[in-house]
């Protein structure tokens, strides 16, 4: 909710391009930034603590924006510096939550937790922008401000009632049986340890290609809406919303199948889907049609998704799981910045129909190959 109320006070305040890219910049540059060290700490630290002080870090950030604002010192610079810390907080804590389902959640519910936990999260984007608006526009952003402490707060009063194991890490380093080793050190293990994984290798390329290849779609299809089926400001609202509701759809679909025998197959068929779905809205000549195939398309990011976190939870280490985590999320938040800067201006040479329906087309083919080399890598 801050996230989008930080935007769209910068986008009222400013109408200016230069200061929107700086916001996108402060919100996702910091968590590339971190996370490779942050998911040594996850293997390192109680993940339980790390994820409580990581949601105070940020929700201290956002209280000094709340108390700067409440002074009269409003300011856009500040929502950018404000932006950078926040940033820094989630980027510490994606790789310990995602390292901590396996400790607190048995196997054979991995799938059904993980299907939820997408839920959960489309839900939010889905409701987030709404609440975001009324309170910015009624009350204004500070009280937006003040609303993201409360909620942050909550959690982490919830989480501290939470009783977790320890990890080996934790009872070795307490019994002074295991020694601290220099971050660099650590995190050099855990990138040899994913290379020399056949199957993390794999997903690490899957991810890195498929987030270049779905990148088209993603940033610049509000671009493409407004250029061939109008401008008109529901329009875009509408290619957000669809693709939320198809998201959720999936989720739900995932948390009440409750199991994904085959995830290889699954991550396979989920980006053929993608792929296929893409190239048929490179070429759809309605917008009604358009936002049918969004929704569709929308629905196979929840099996993505969910099939890959566990299939990475169930083919790796504990005491490794953090670093792969925070790898995976440096190659998915780093690829898709670096990939824009050539479909960005691309965009303004070749019509944008055009570099969807071919990454589309190449994201099939990629999730047909990804099948074979996934399932000769499991076998290795």
């Amino acid at each position: 909710m801050v996230g989008f109320s930080i935007i769209w006070y910068i986008t009222l305040k400013t109408s200016s391009g230069a200061w929107i890219t700086a916001a996108t910049i402060a919100t996702l540059v910091p968590q590339v930034l971190v996370s490779l060290w942050a998911g040594v700490a996850a293997d390192r630290y109680n993940r339980k603590w790390l994820i409580m002080l990581s949601d105070g870090f940020t929700a201290l950030a956002t209280l000094a924006a709340f108390i700067a604002f409440e002074s009269g010192r409003e300011s856009v610079i500040l929502l950018i510096i404000i932006s950078f810390f926040r940033s820094l907080g989630g980027g510490i804590q994606a790789p310990a939550v995602n390292a901590l389902y396996p400790q607190i959640v048995p196997a054979e519910q991995l799938v059904r937790i993980n299907g939820l936990n997408q839920t959960i999260n489309n839900i939010l984007l889905l409701i987030s922008p709404a609440a975001g608006g009324v309170i910015l526009g009624v009350l204004g952003i500070r009280w937006t401000f003040l609303v993201d402490v409360v909620t942050a707060s909550a959690a982490i009063l919830i989480m501290s009632f939470m009783k977790i194991e320890k990890k080996k890490a934790e009872m070795g380093q307490e019994c002074g049986a295991v020694g601290k080793g220099s971050v660099i050190g650590e995190l050099k293990d855990g990138v040899r340890y994913t290379r020399r994984h056949p199957l993390l290798k794999i997903i690490m390329l899957c991810y890195a290609v498929t987030f270049i290849l779905i990148t088209p779609a993603s940033v610049l299809s509000p671009l493409m809406v407004s250029r061939t089926f109008g401008e008109e400001v529901w329009r875009l609202t509408a290619n957000e919303v669809l693709w939320t509701v198809g998201s959720l759809l999936g989720g739900v679909i995932v948390v009440w199948k409750g199991e994904i025998k085959n995830k290889i197959t699954a991550i396979a068929a989920a980006l053929v889907g993608f792929g296929v779905t893409f190239a048929l809205m490179g070429c759809s000549s309605t917008f009604i049609l358009y936002l049918m195939l969004d929704c569709i398309c929308g629905m196979f990011l929840p099996v993505l998704v969910t099939a890959q976190t566990v299939l990475i939870q169930t083919n790796t280490e504990p005491e490794y799981m953090g670093r792969v985590f925070s790898l995976l999320q440096f190659v998915s938040q780093g690829v898709m910045p670096v990939a824009i800067l050539g479909f960005g201006p691309l965009s303004d040479l070749v019509k944008i129909q055009y570099l969807i329906i071919i990454c589309g087309i190449l994201l099939a083919v990629w999730g047909i190959w990804f099948r074979r080399a996934a399932e000769k890598a499991e076998g290795v």
